[in-house]
Parts: C-alpha cells; structure tokens; sequence
C-alpha cells in the first residue's frame, strides 16, 4: 500500500483515491505531518521542515499523539488559564472594601489587602472597580 502526501495540494493520496486537508485544519496538518514522518519514511528532520515545524516541535506532537490520539494535536489557548491575582476571593474582597468605604480610592484598598498579606497592585484594583461599575460618581455642573 503506497500513501502519499501531495503538500501542494494539501491532500493524501492512494491506490483507493484522495483525502483533502482543509489548509486551515491545525489538526488535520499536525496529523499529517505525522503520517508523512512516520509512515513515509521521511523522517522527522524532512517532515517538520515541510510542514514548518521545528525538529523538537514534531517530537512533542508524536509524544501527545501517542498519550492523547487526534485530540492531543489541537490548539490550546497559550498563557495562564485561570485568573492567579485576580481570584474571586479577592474581587469580593475588593468589593466589600468599596462597599464599606466609597470614598477609599483604589491606592488605600490595594494598600489595605497589601497589609492584610494579600498580593494586589493598585491598578488590579482599579480593573476590579472598572468591571463591577463602582467608580465614584461624578456631579457634573
């Protein structure tokens, strides 16, 4: 059985007809890059070149396909996945400050929350009070 990866015209094909990679399936492309380096003999060096990856980058896609399978090759978002100084323990805290004293700007309640050992800045707080609306208001004349 002879199976090829026509790179061109981003499609598989065989004795028993064709298989089309839509150019902008992530998965699709890291799966066949995988194909093409482990079942065509390529080699990984020529395979990730050919689909621009970088030699280790093929490694880590093989070592998650074989752990994970097709699902393992699609995209994560990158950077943090959770909200580390912003948690909602500490949005409530901010608020209940705001609550408490309106009048406290943003540079007190960060000093606040710094002295009761939590880790703040000042302009987290004032996001904090962006997104929850609880700006001090404003008499226009």
């Amino acid at each position: 059985m002879n199976i090829s990866f026509l790179k061109k015209q981003l499609r598989f094909s065989g004795p028993g007809g064709i298989l089309p990679v839509r150019e902008d399936d992530e998965v699709g492309r890291r799966l066949a890059m995988l194909i093409v380096g482990q079942c065509e003999g390529r080699g990984a060096p020529q395979a990730a070149r050919q689909f621009h990856f970088s030699r280790p980058r093929y490694y880590q896609l093989l070592a998650v396909f074989a752990q994970e399978g097709a699902r393992g090759l699609a995209l994560e978002p990158r950077g943090p996945k959770t909200d580390y100084r912003r948690t909602e323990h500490l949005v409530r805290l901010v608020i209940r400050h705001r609550f408490l004293d309106a009048e406290a700007s943003a540079e007190v309640i960060a000093q606040k929350l710094r002295q009761a050992g939590h880790i703040i800045s000042q302009r987290s707080v004032e996001r904090i009070i962006a997104d929850y609306g609880l700006q001090k208001k404003t008499l226009r004349p």
